[in-house]
């Protein structure tokens, strides 16, 4: 019997979800979005991956679940429920909470047994009777922060899932959005965003309860404890579909460590010590209006020259022409590399929506997109359509260090391109996309997502983002000191001890330049 207890503060009250009035048109789950529970997991998702669960897996507060005889790994999973409150089809990011009328809590309940039998799909092993728990109220989203939210699970009294919502992976705006660009999502349908930490095994006898709330809101809203009793059954799995399955990777998984597991400790590990750098997170607030105009007013060459004195030679991208001569560029990378084309790999990596596609399908304004091609220009890495996809998407430019074919139609495009000479092969000759958004090797320097990419005539450099402001302020100060040499010359003066000059021709331009104060700055 599902238990009946006054509605908390601010919430419409129990709903039973299983009763056909309320029962969702379909259940989604998210399998990784908490960063605890990523870093428990040890795997970093770029985009949400969802599964399914059925209609006939909805539960209520109070309800019992049952552990199938034979089987040891049931899982409880506690999660926030959005439901959504108005049908919707292609929705944008920024709208996507809007179509989310309430929330409530949910436990995501799965038999680790059976994960070997769905092969990713998780229909065995998530969907069987009473393994979504919904309740048992829900409280209006109007008025909420998504980003200020809780989600807490106790096992037999003892609180073992204990998150917020303020820095999910994937917010759920974005959830919502994602979605519907495949499905329309309609009114009573259920998004379960994922479980934090903790998450773990039960056993017969024990019972778990899951609470969402909004602590932070006017009365701070609750979904009052959802409460789930773990039972085991006496019917065994049939003979004609898959068995229980486990080893010592699904008791760790499902315990949610070794040691939880009662397992031993892992066998030292025998490989090398392997590091990766982690990559910066580009800011995008650096280019102001006053230091863009003083860039736009700068040699790349001056630049390079500042970039020296600082004990910077190796920023340049050698080995690259413009398709448009007397075009300047300025953005912030954003890299795309490419690895030697093998024909096993390029087979599963190669085709579909491959990291090309992904690069040029994600470009933001003002973004450069830098292709580490390793110098090959046997083959094209960029044609038109790329070309005008990154163009409109915003991209200043496209920068490669290897061929570009459909030479013609990609200059018909107008987005500025620097390669390394034309080709009429596809990419697949040579290689196969591989990363968006890591540090790359691109015409013989390194460029990482965020850093400052300038070019002109003379070329291409990479100006680290710590040192951009201050690169920049000199190196306009030497193109006013530059200008007014070459001023110098013309009128006659000899080089010697103009350019450079020294002291007395500083003292000249000094003067020169307070003459001018306050007429040459940006």
């Amino acid at each position: 019997m599902a238990e009946t207890t006054p509605a908390p503060p601010g919430t419409t009250g129990p709903i039973d979800f299983t009763d056909r009035a309320h029962r969702p048109g379909k259940v989604i789950a998210l399998h990784l979005n908490y960063p605890s529970r990523i870093a428990q997991r040890g795997r970093s998702p770029k985009f949400p991956g969802y599964f399914l669960k059925a209609g006939t897996s909805i539960a209520r507060t109070g309800d019992t679940i049952e552990r199938p005889a034979g089987t040891e790994l049931l899982a409880y999973e506690g999660e926030i429920a959005l439901v959504i409150g108005q049908t919707c089809r292609r929705v944008r990011p920024e709208e996507g909470w809007s179509k989310v009328s309430g929330i409530t809590a949910a436990n995501d309940w799965g038999l680790y047994d059976l994960r070997h039998a769905d092969k990713g799909s998780n229909v065995k092993n998530k969907s069987g009777d009473g393994y979504t728990p919904l309740g048992p109220s829900v409280i209006p989203a109007a008025g909420l922060d998504p980003a200020a939210l809780r989600v807490r699970t106790w096992v037999n009294g003892d609180l073992v899932q204990d998150d917020t919502t303020e820095a999910l992976v994937f917010p759920f705006g974005q959830l919502v959005a994602d979605l519907s660009q495949l499905m329309t999502l309609e009114e009573g349908d259920v998004i379960l965003t994922g479980t934090p930490a903790g998450s773990s095994v039960a056993q017969p006898g024990d019972v778990v309860e899951v609470e969402v709330d909004a602590p932070g809101a006017p009365g701070a809203p609750s979904s009052g404890r959802l409460v789930t009793r773990v039972v085991a059954g006496e019917e065994p799995m049939a003979p004609y579909g898959h068995g229980p399955q486990v080893d010592d990777t699904q008791r760790e998984e499902a315990w949610g460590s070794r040691e939880a597991a009662g397992l031993p400790p892992a066998a030292a590990e025998t490989e090398p010590y392997h590091y990766v750098p982690a990559t910066p997170v580009p800011d995008r607030s650096l280019l102001t209006d006053e230091l863009t105009t003083k860039i736009n007013e700068t040699a790349v060459a001056t630049i390079t020259a500042q970039l020296r004195k600082r004990g910077i030679d190796n920023a340049t991208i050698d080995g690259v022409r413009p398709t448009h001569p007397g075009r300047r560029i300025l953005g912030y990378a954003k890299t795309l590399r490419y690895v030697p084309n093998r024909e096993d790999l390029f087979k599963a990596f190669g085709g579909g929506f491959n990291a090309q596609k992904r690069a040029m399908d994600t470009v933001q304004p003002d973004d450069v997109v830098v292709m580490e091609a390793r110098g090959e220009k046997g083959t094209g890495t960029l044609g038109d359509v790329l070309a005008l996809r990154a163009q409109v998407r915003g991209a200043n430019a496209v920068i490669t260090d290897g061929g570009v074919r459909d030479s013609a139609a990609v200059a018909e495009v107008g987005i500025q391109v620097y390669s390394s000479g034309v080709h009429p092969a596809v990419l697949g000759r040579r290689h196969i996309p591989w990363e968006v958004g890591g540090t790359v090797a691109c015409g013989g320097t390194t460029v990482q997502p965020g850093d400052i990419v300038i070019g002109d005539d003379d070329g291409v450099v990479v100006v680290p983002p710590q040192l951009l402001t201050e690169v920049i302020d000199d190196a306009w100060e030497q193109e006013q000191q530059d200008a007014w040499v070459y001023d110098q010359v013309a009128a006659g003066h000899p080089v010697d001890g103009l350019f450079p000059p020294n002291a007395e021709w500083r003292r000249k331009y000094q003067e020169h330049r307070q003459s001018r104060a306050g007429q040459d700055t940006p």
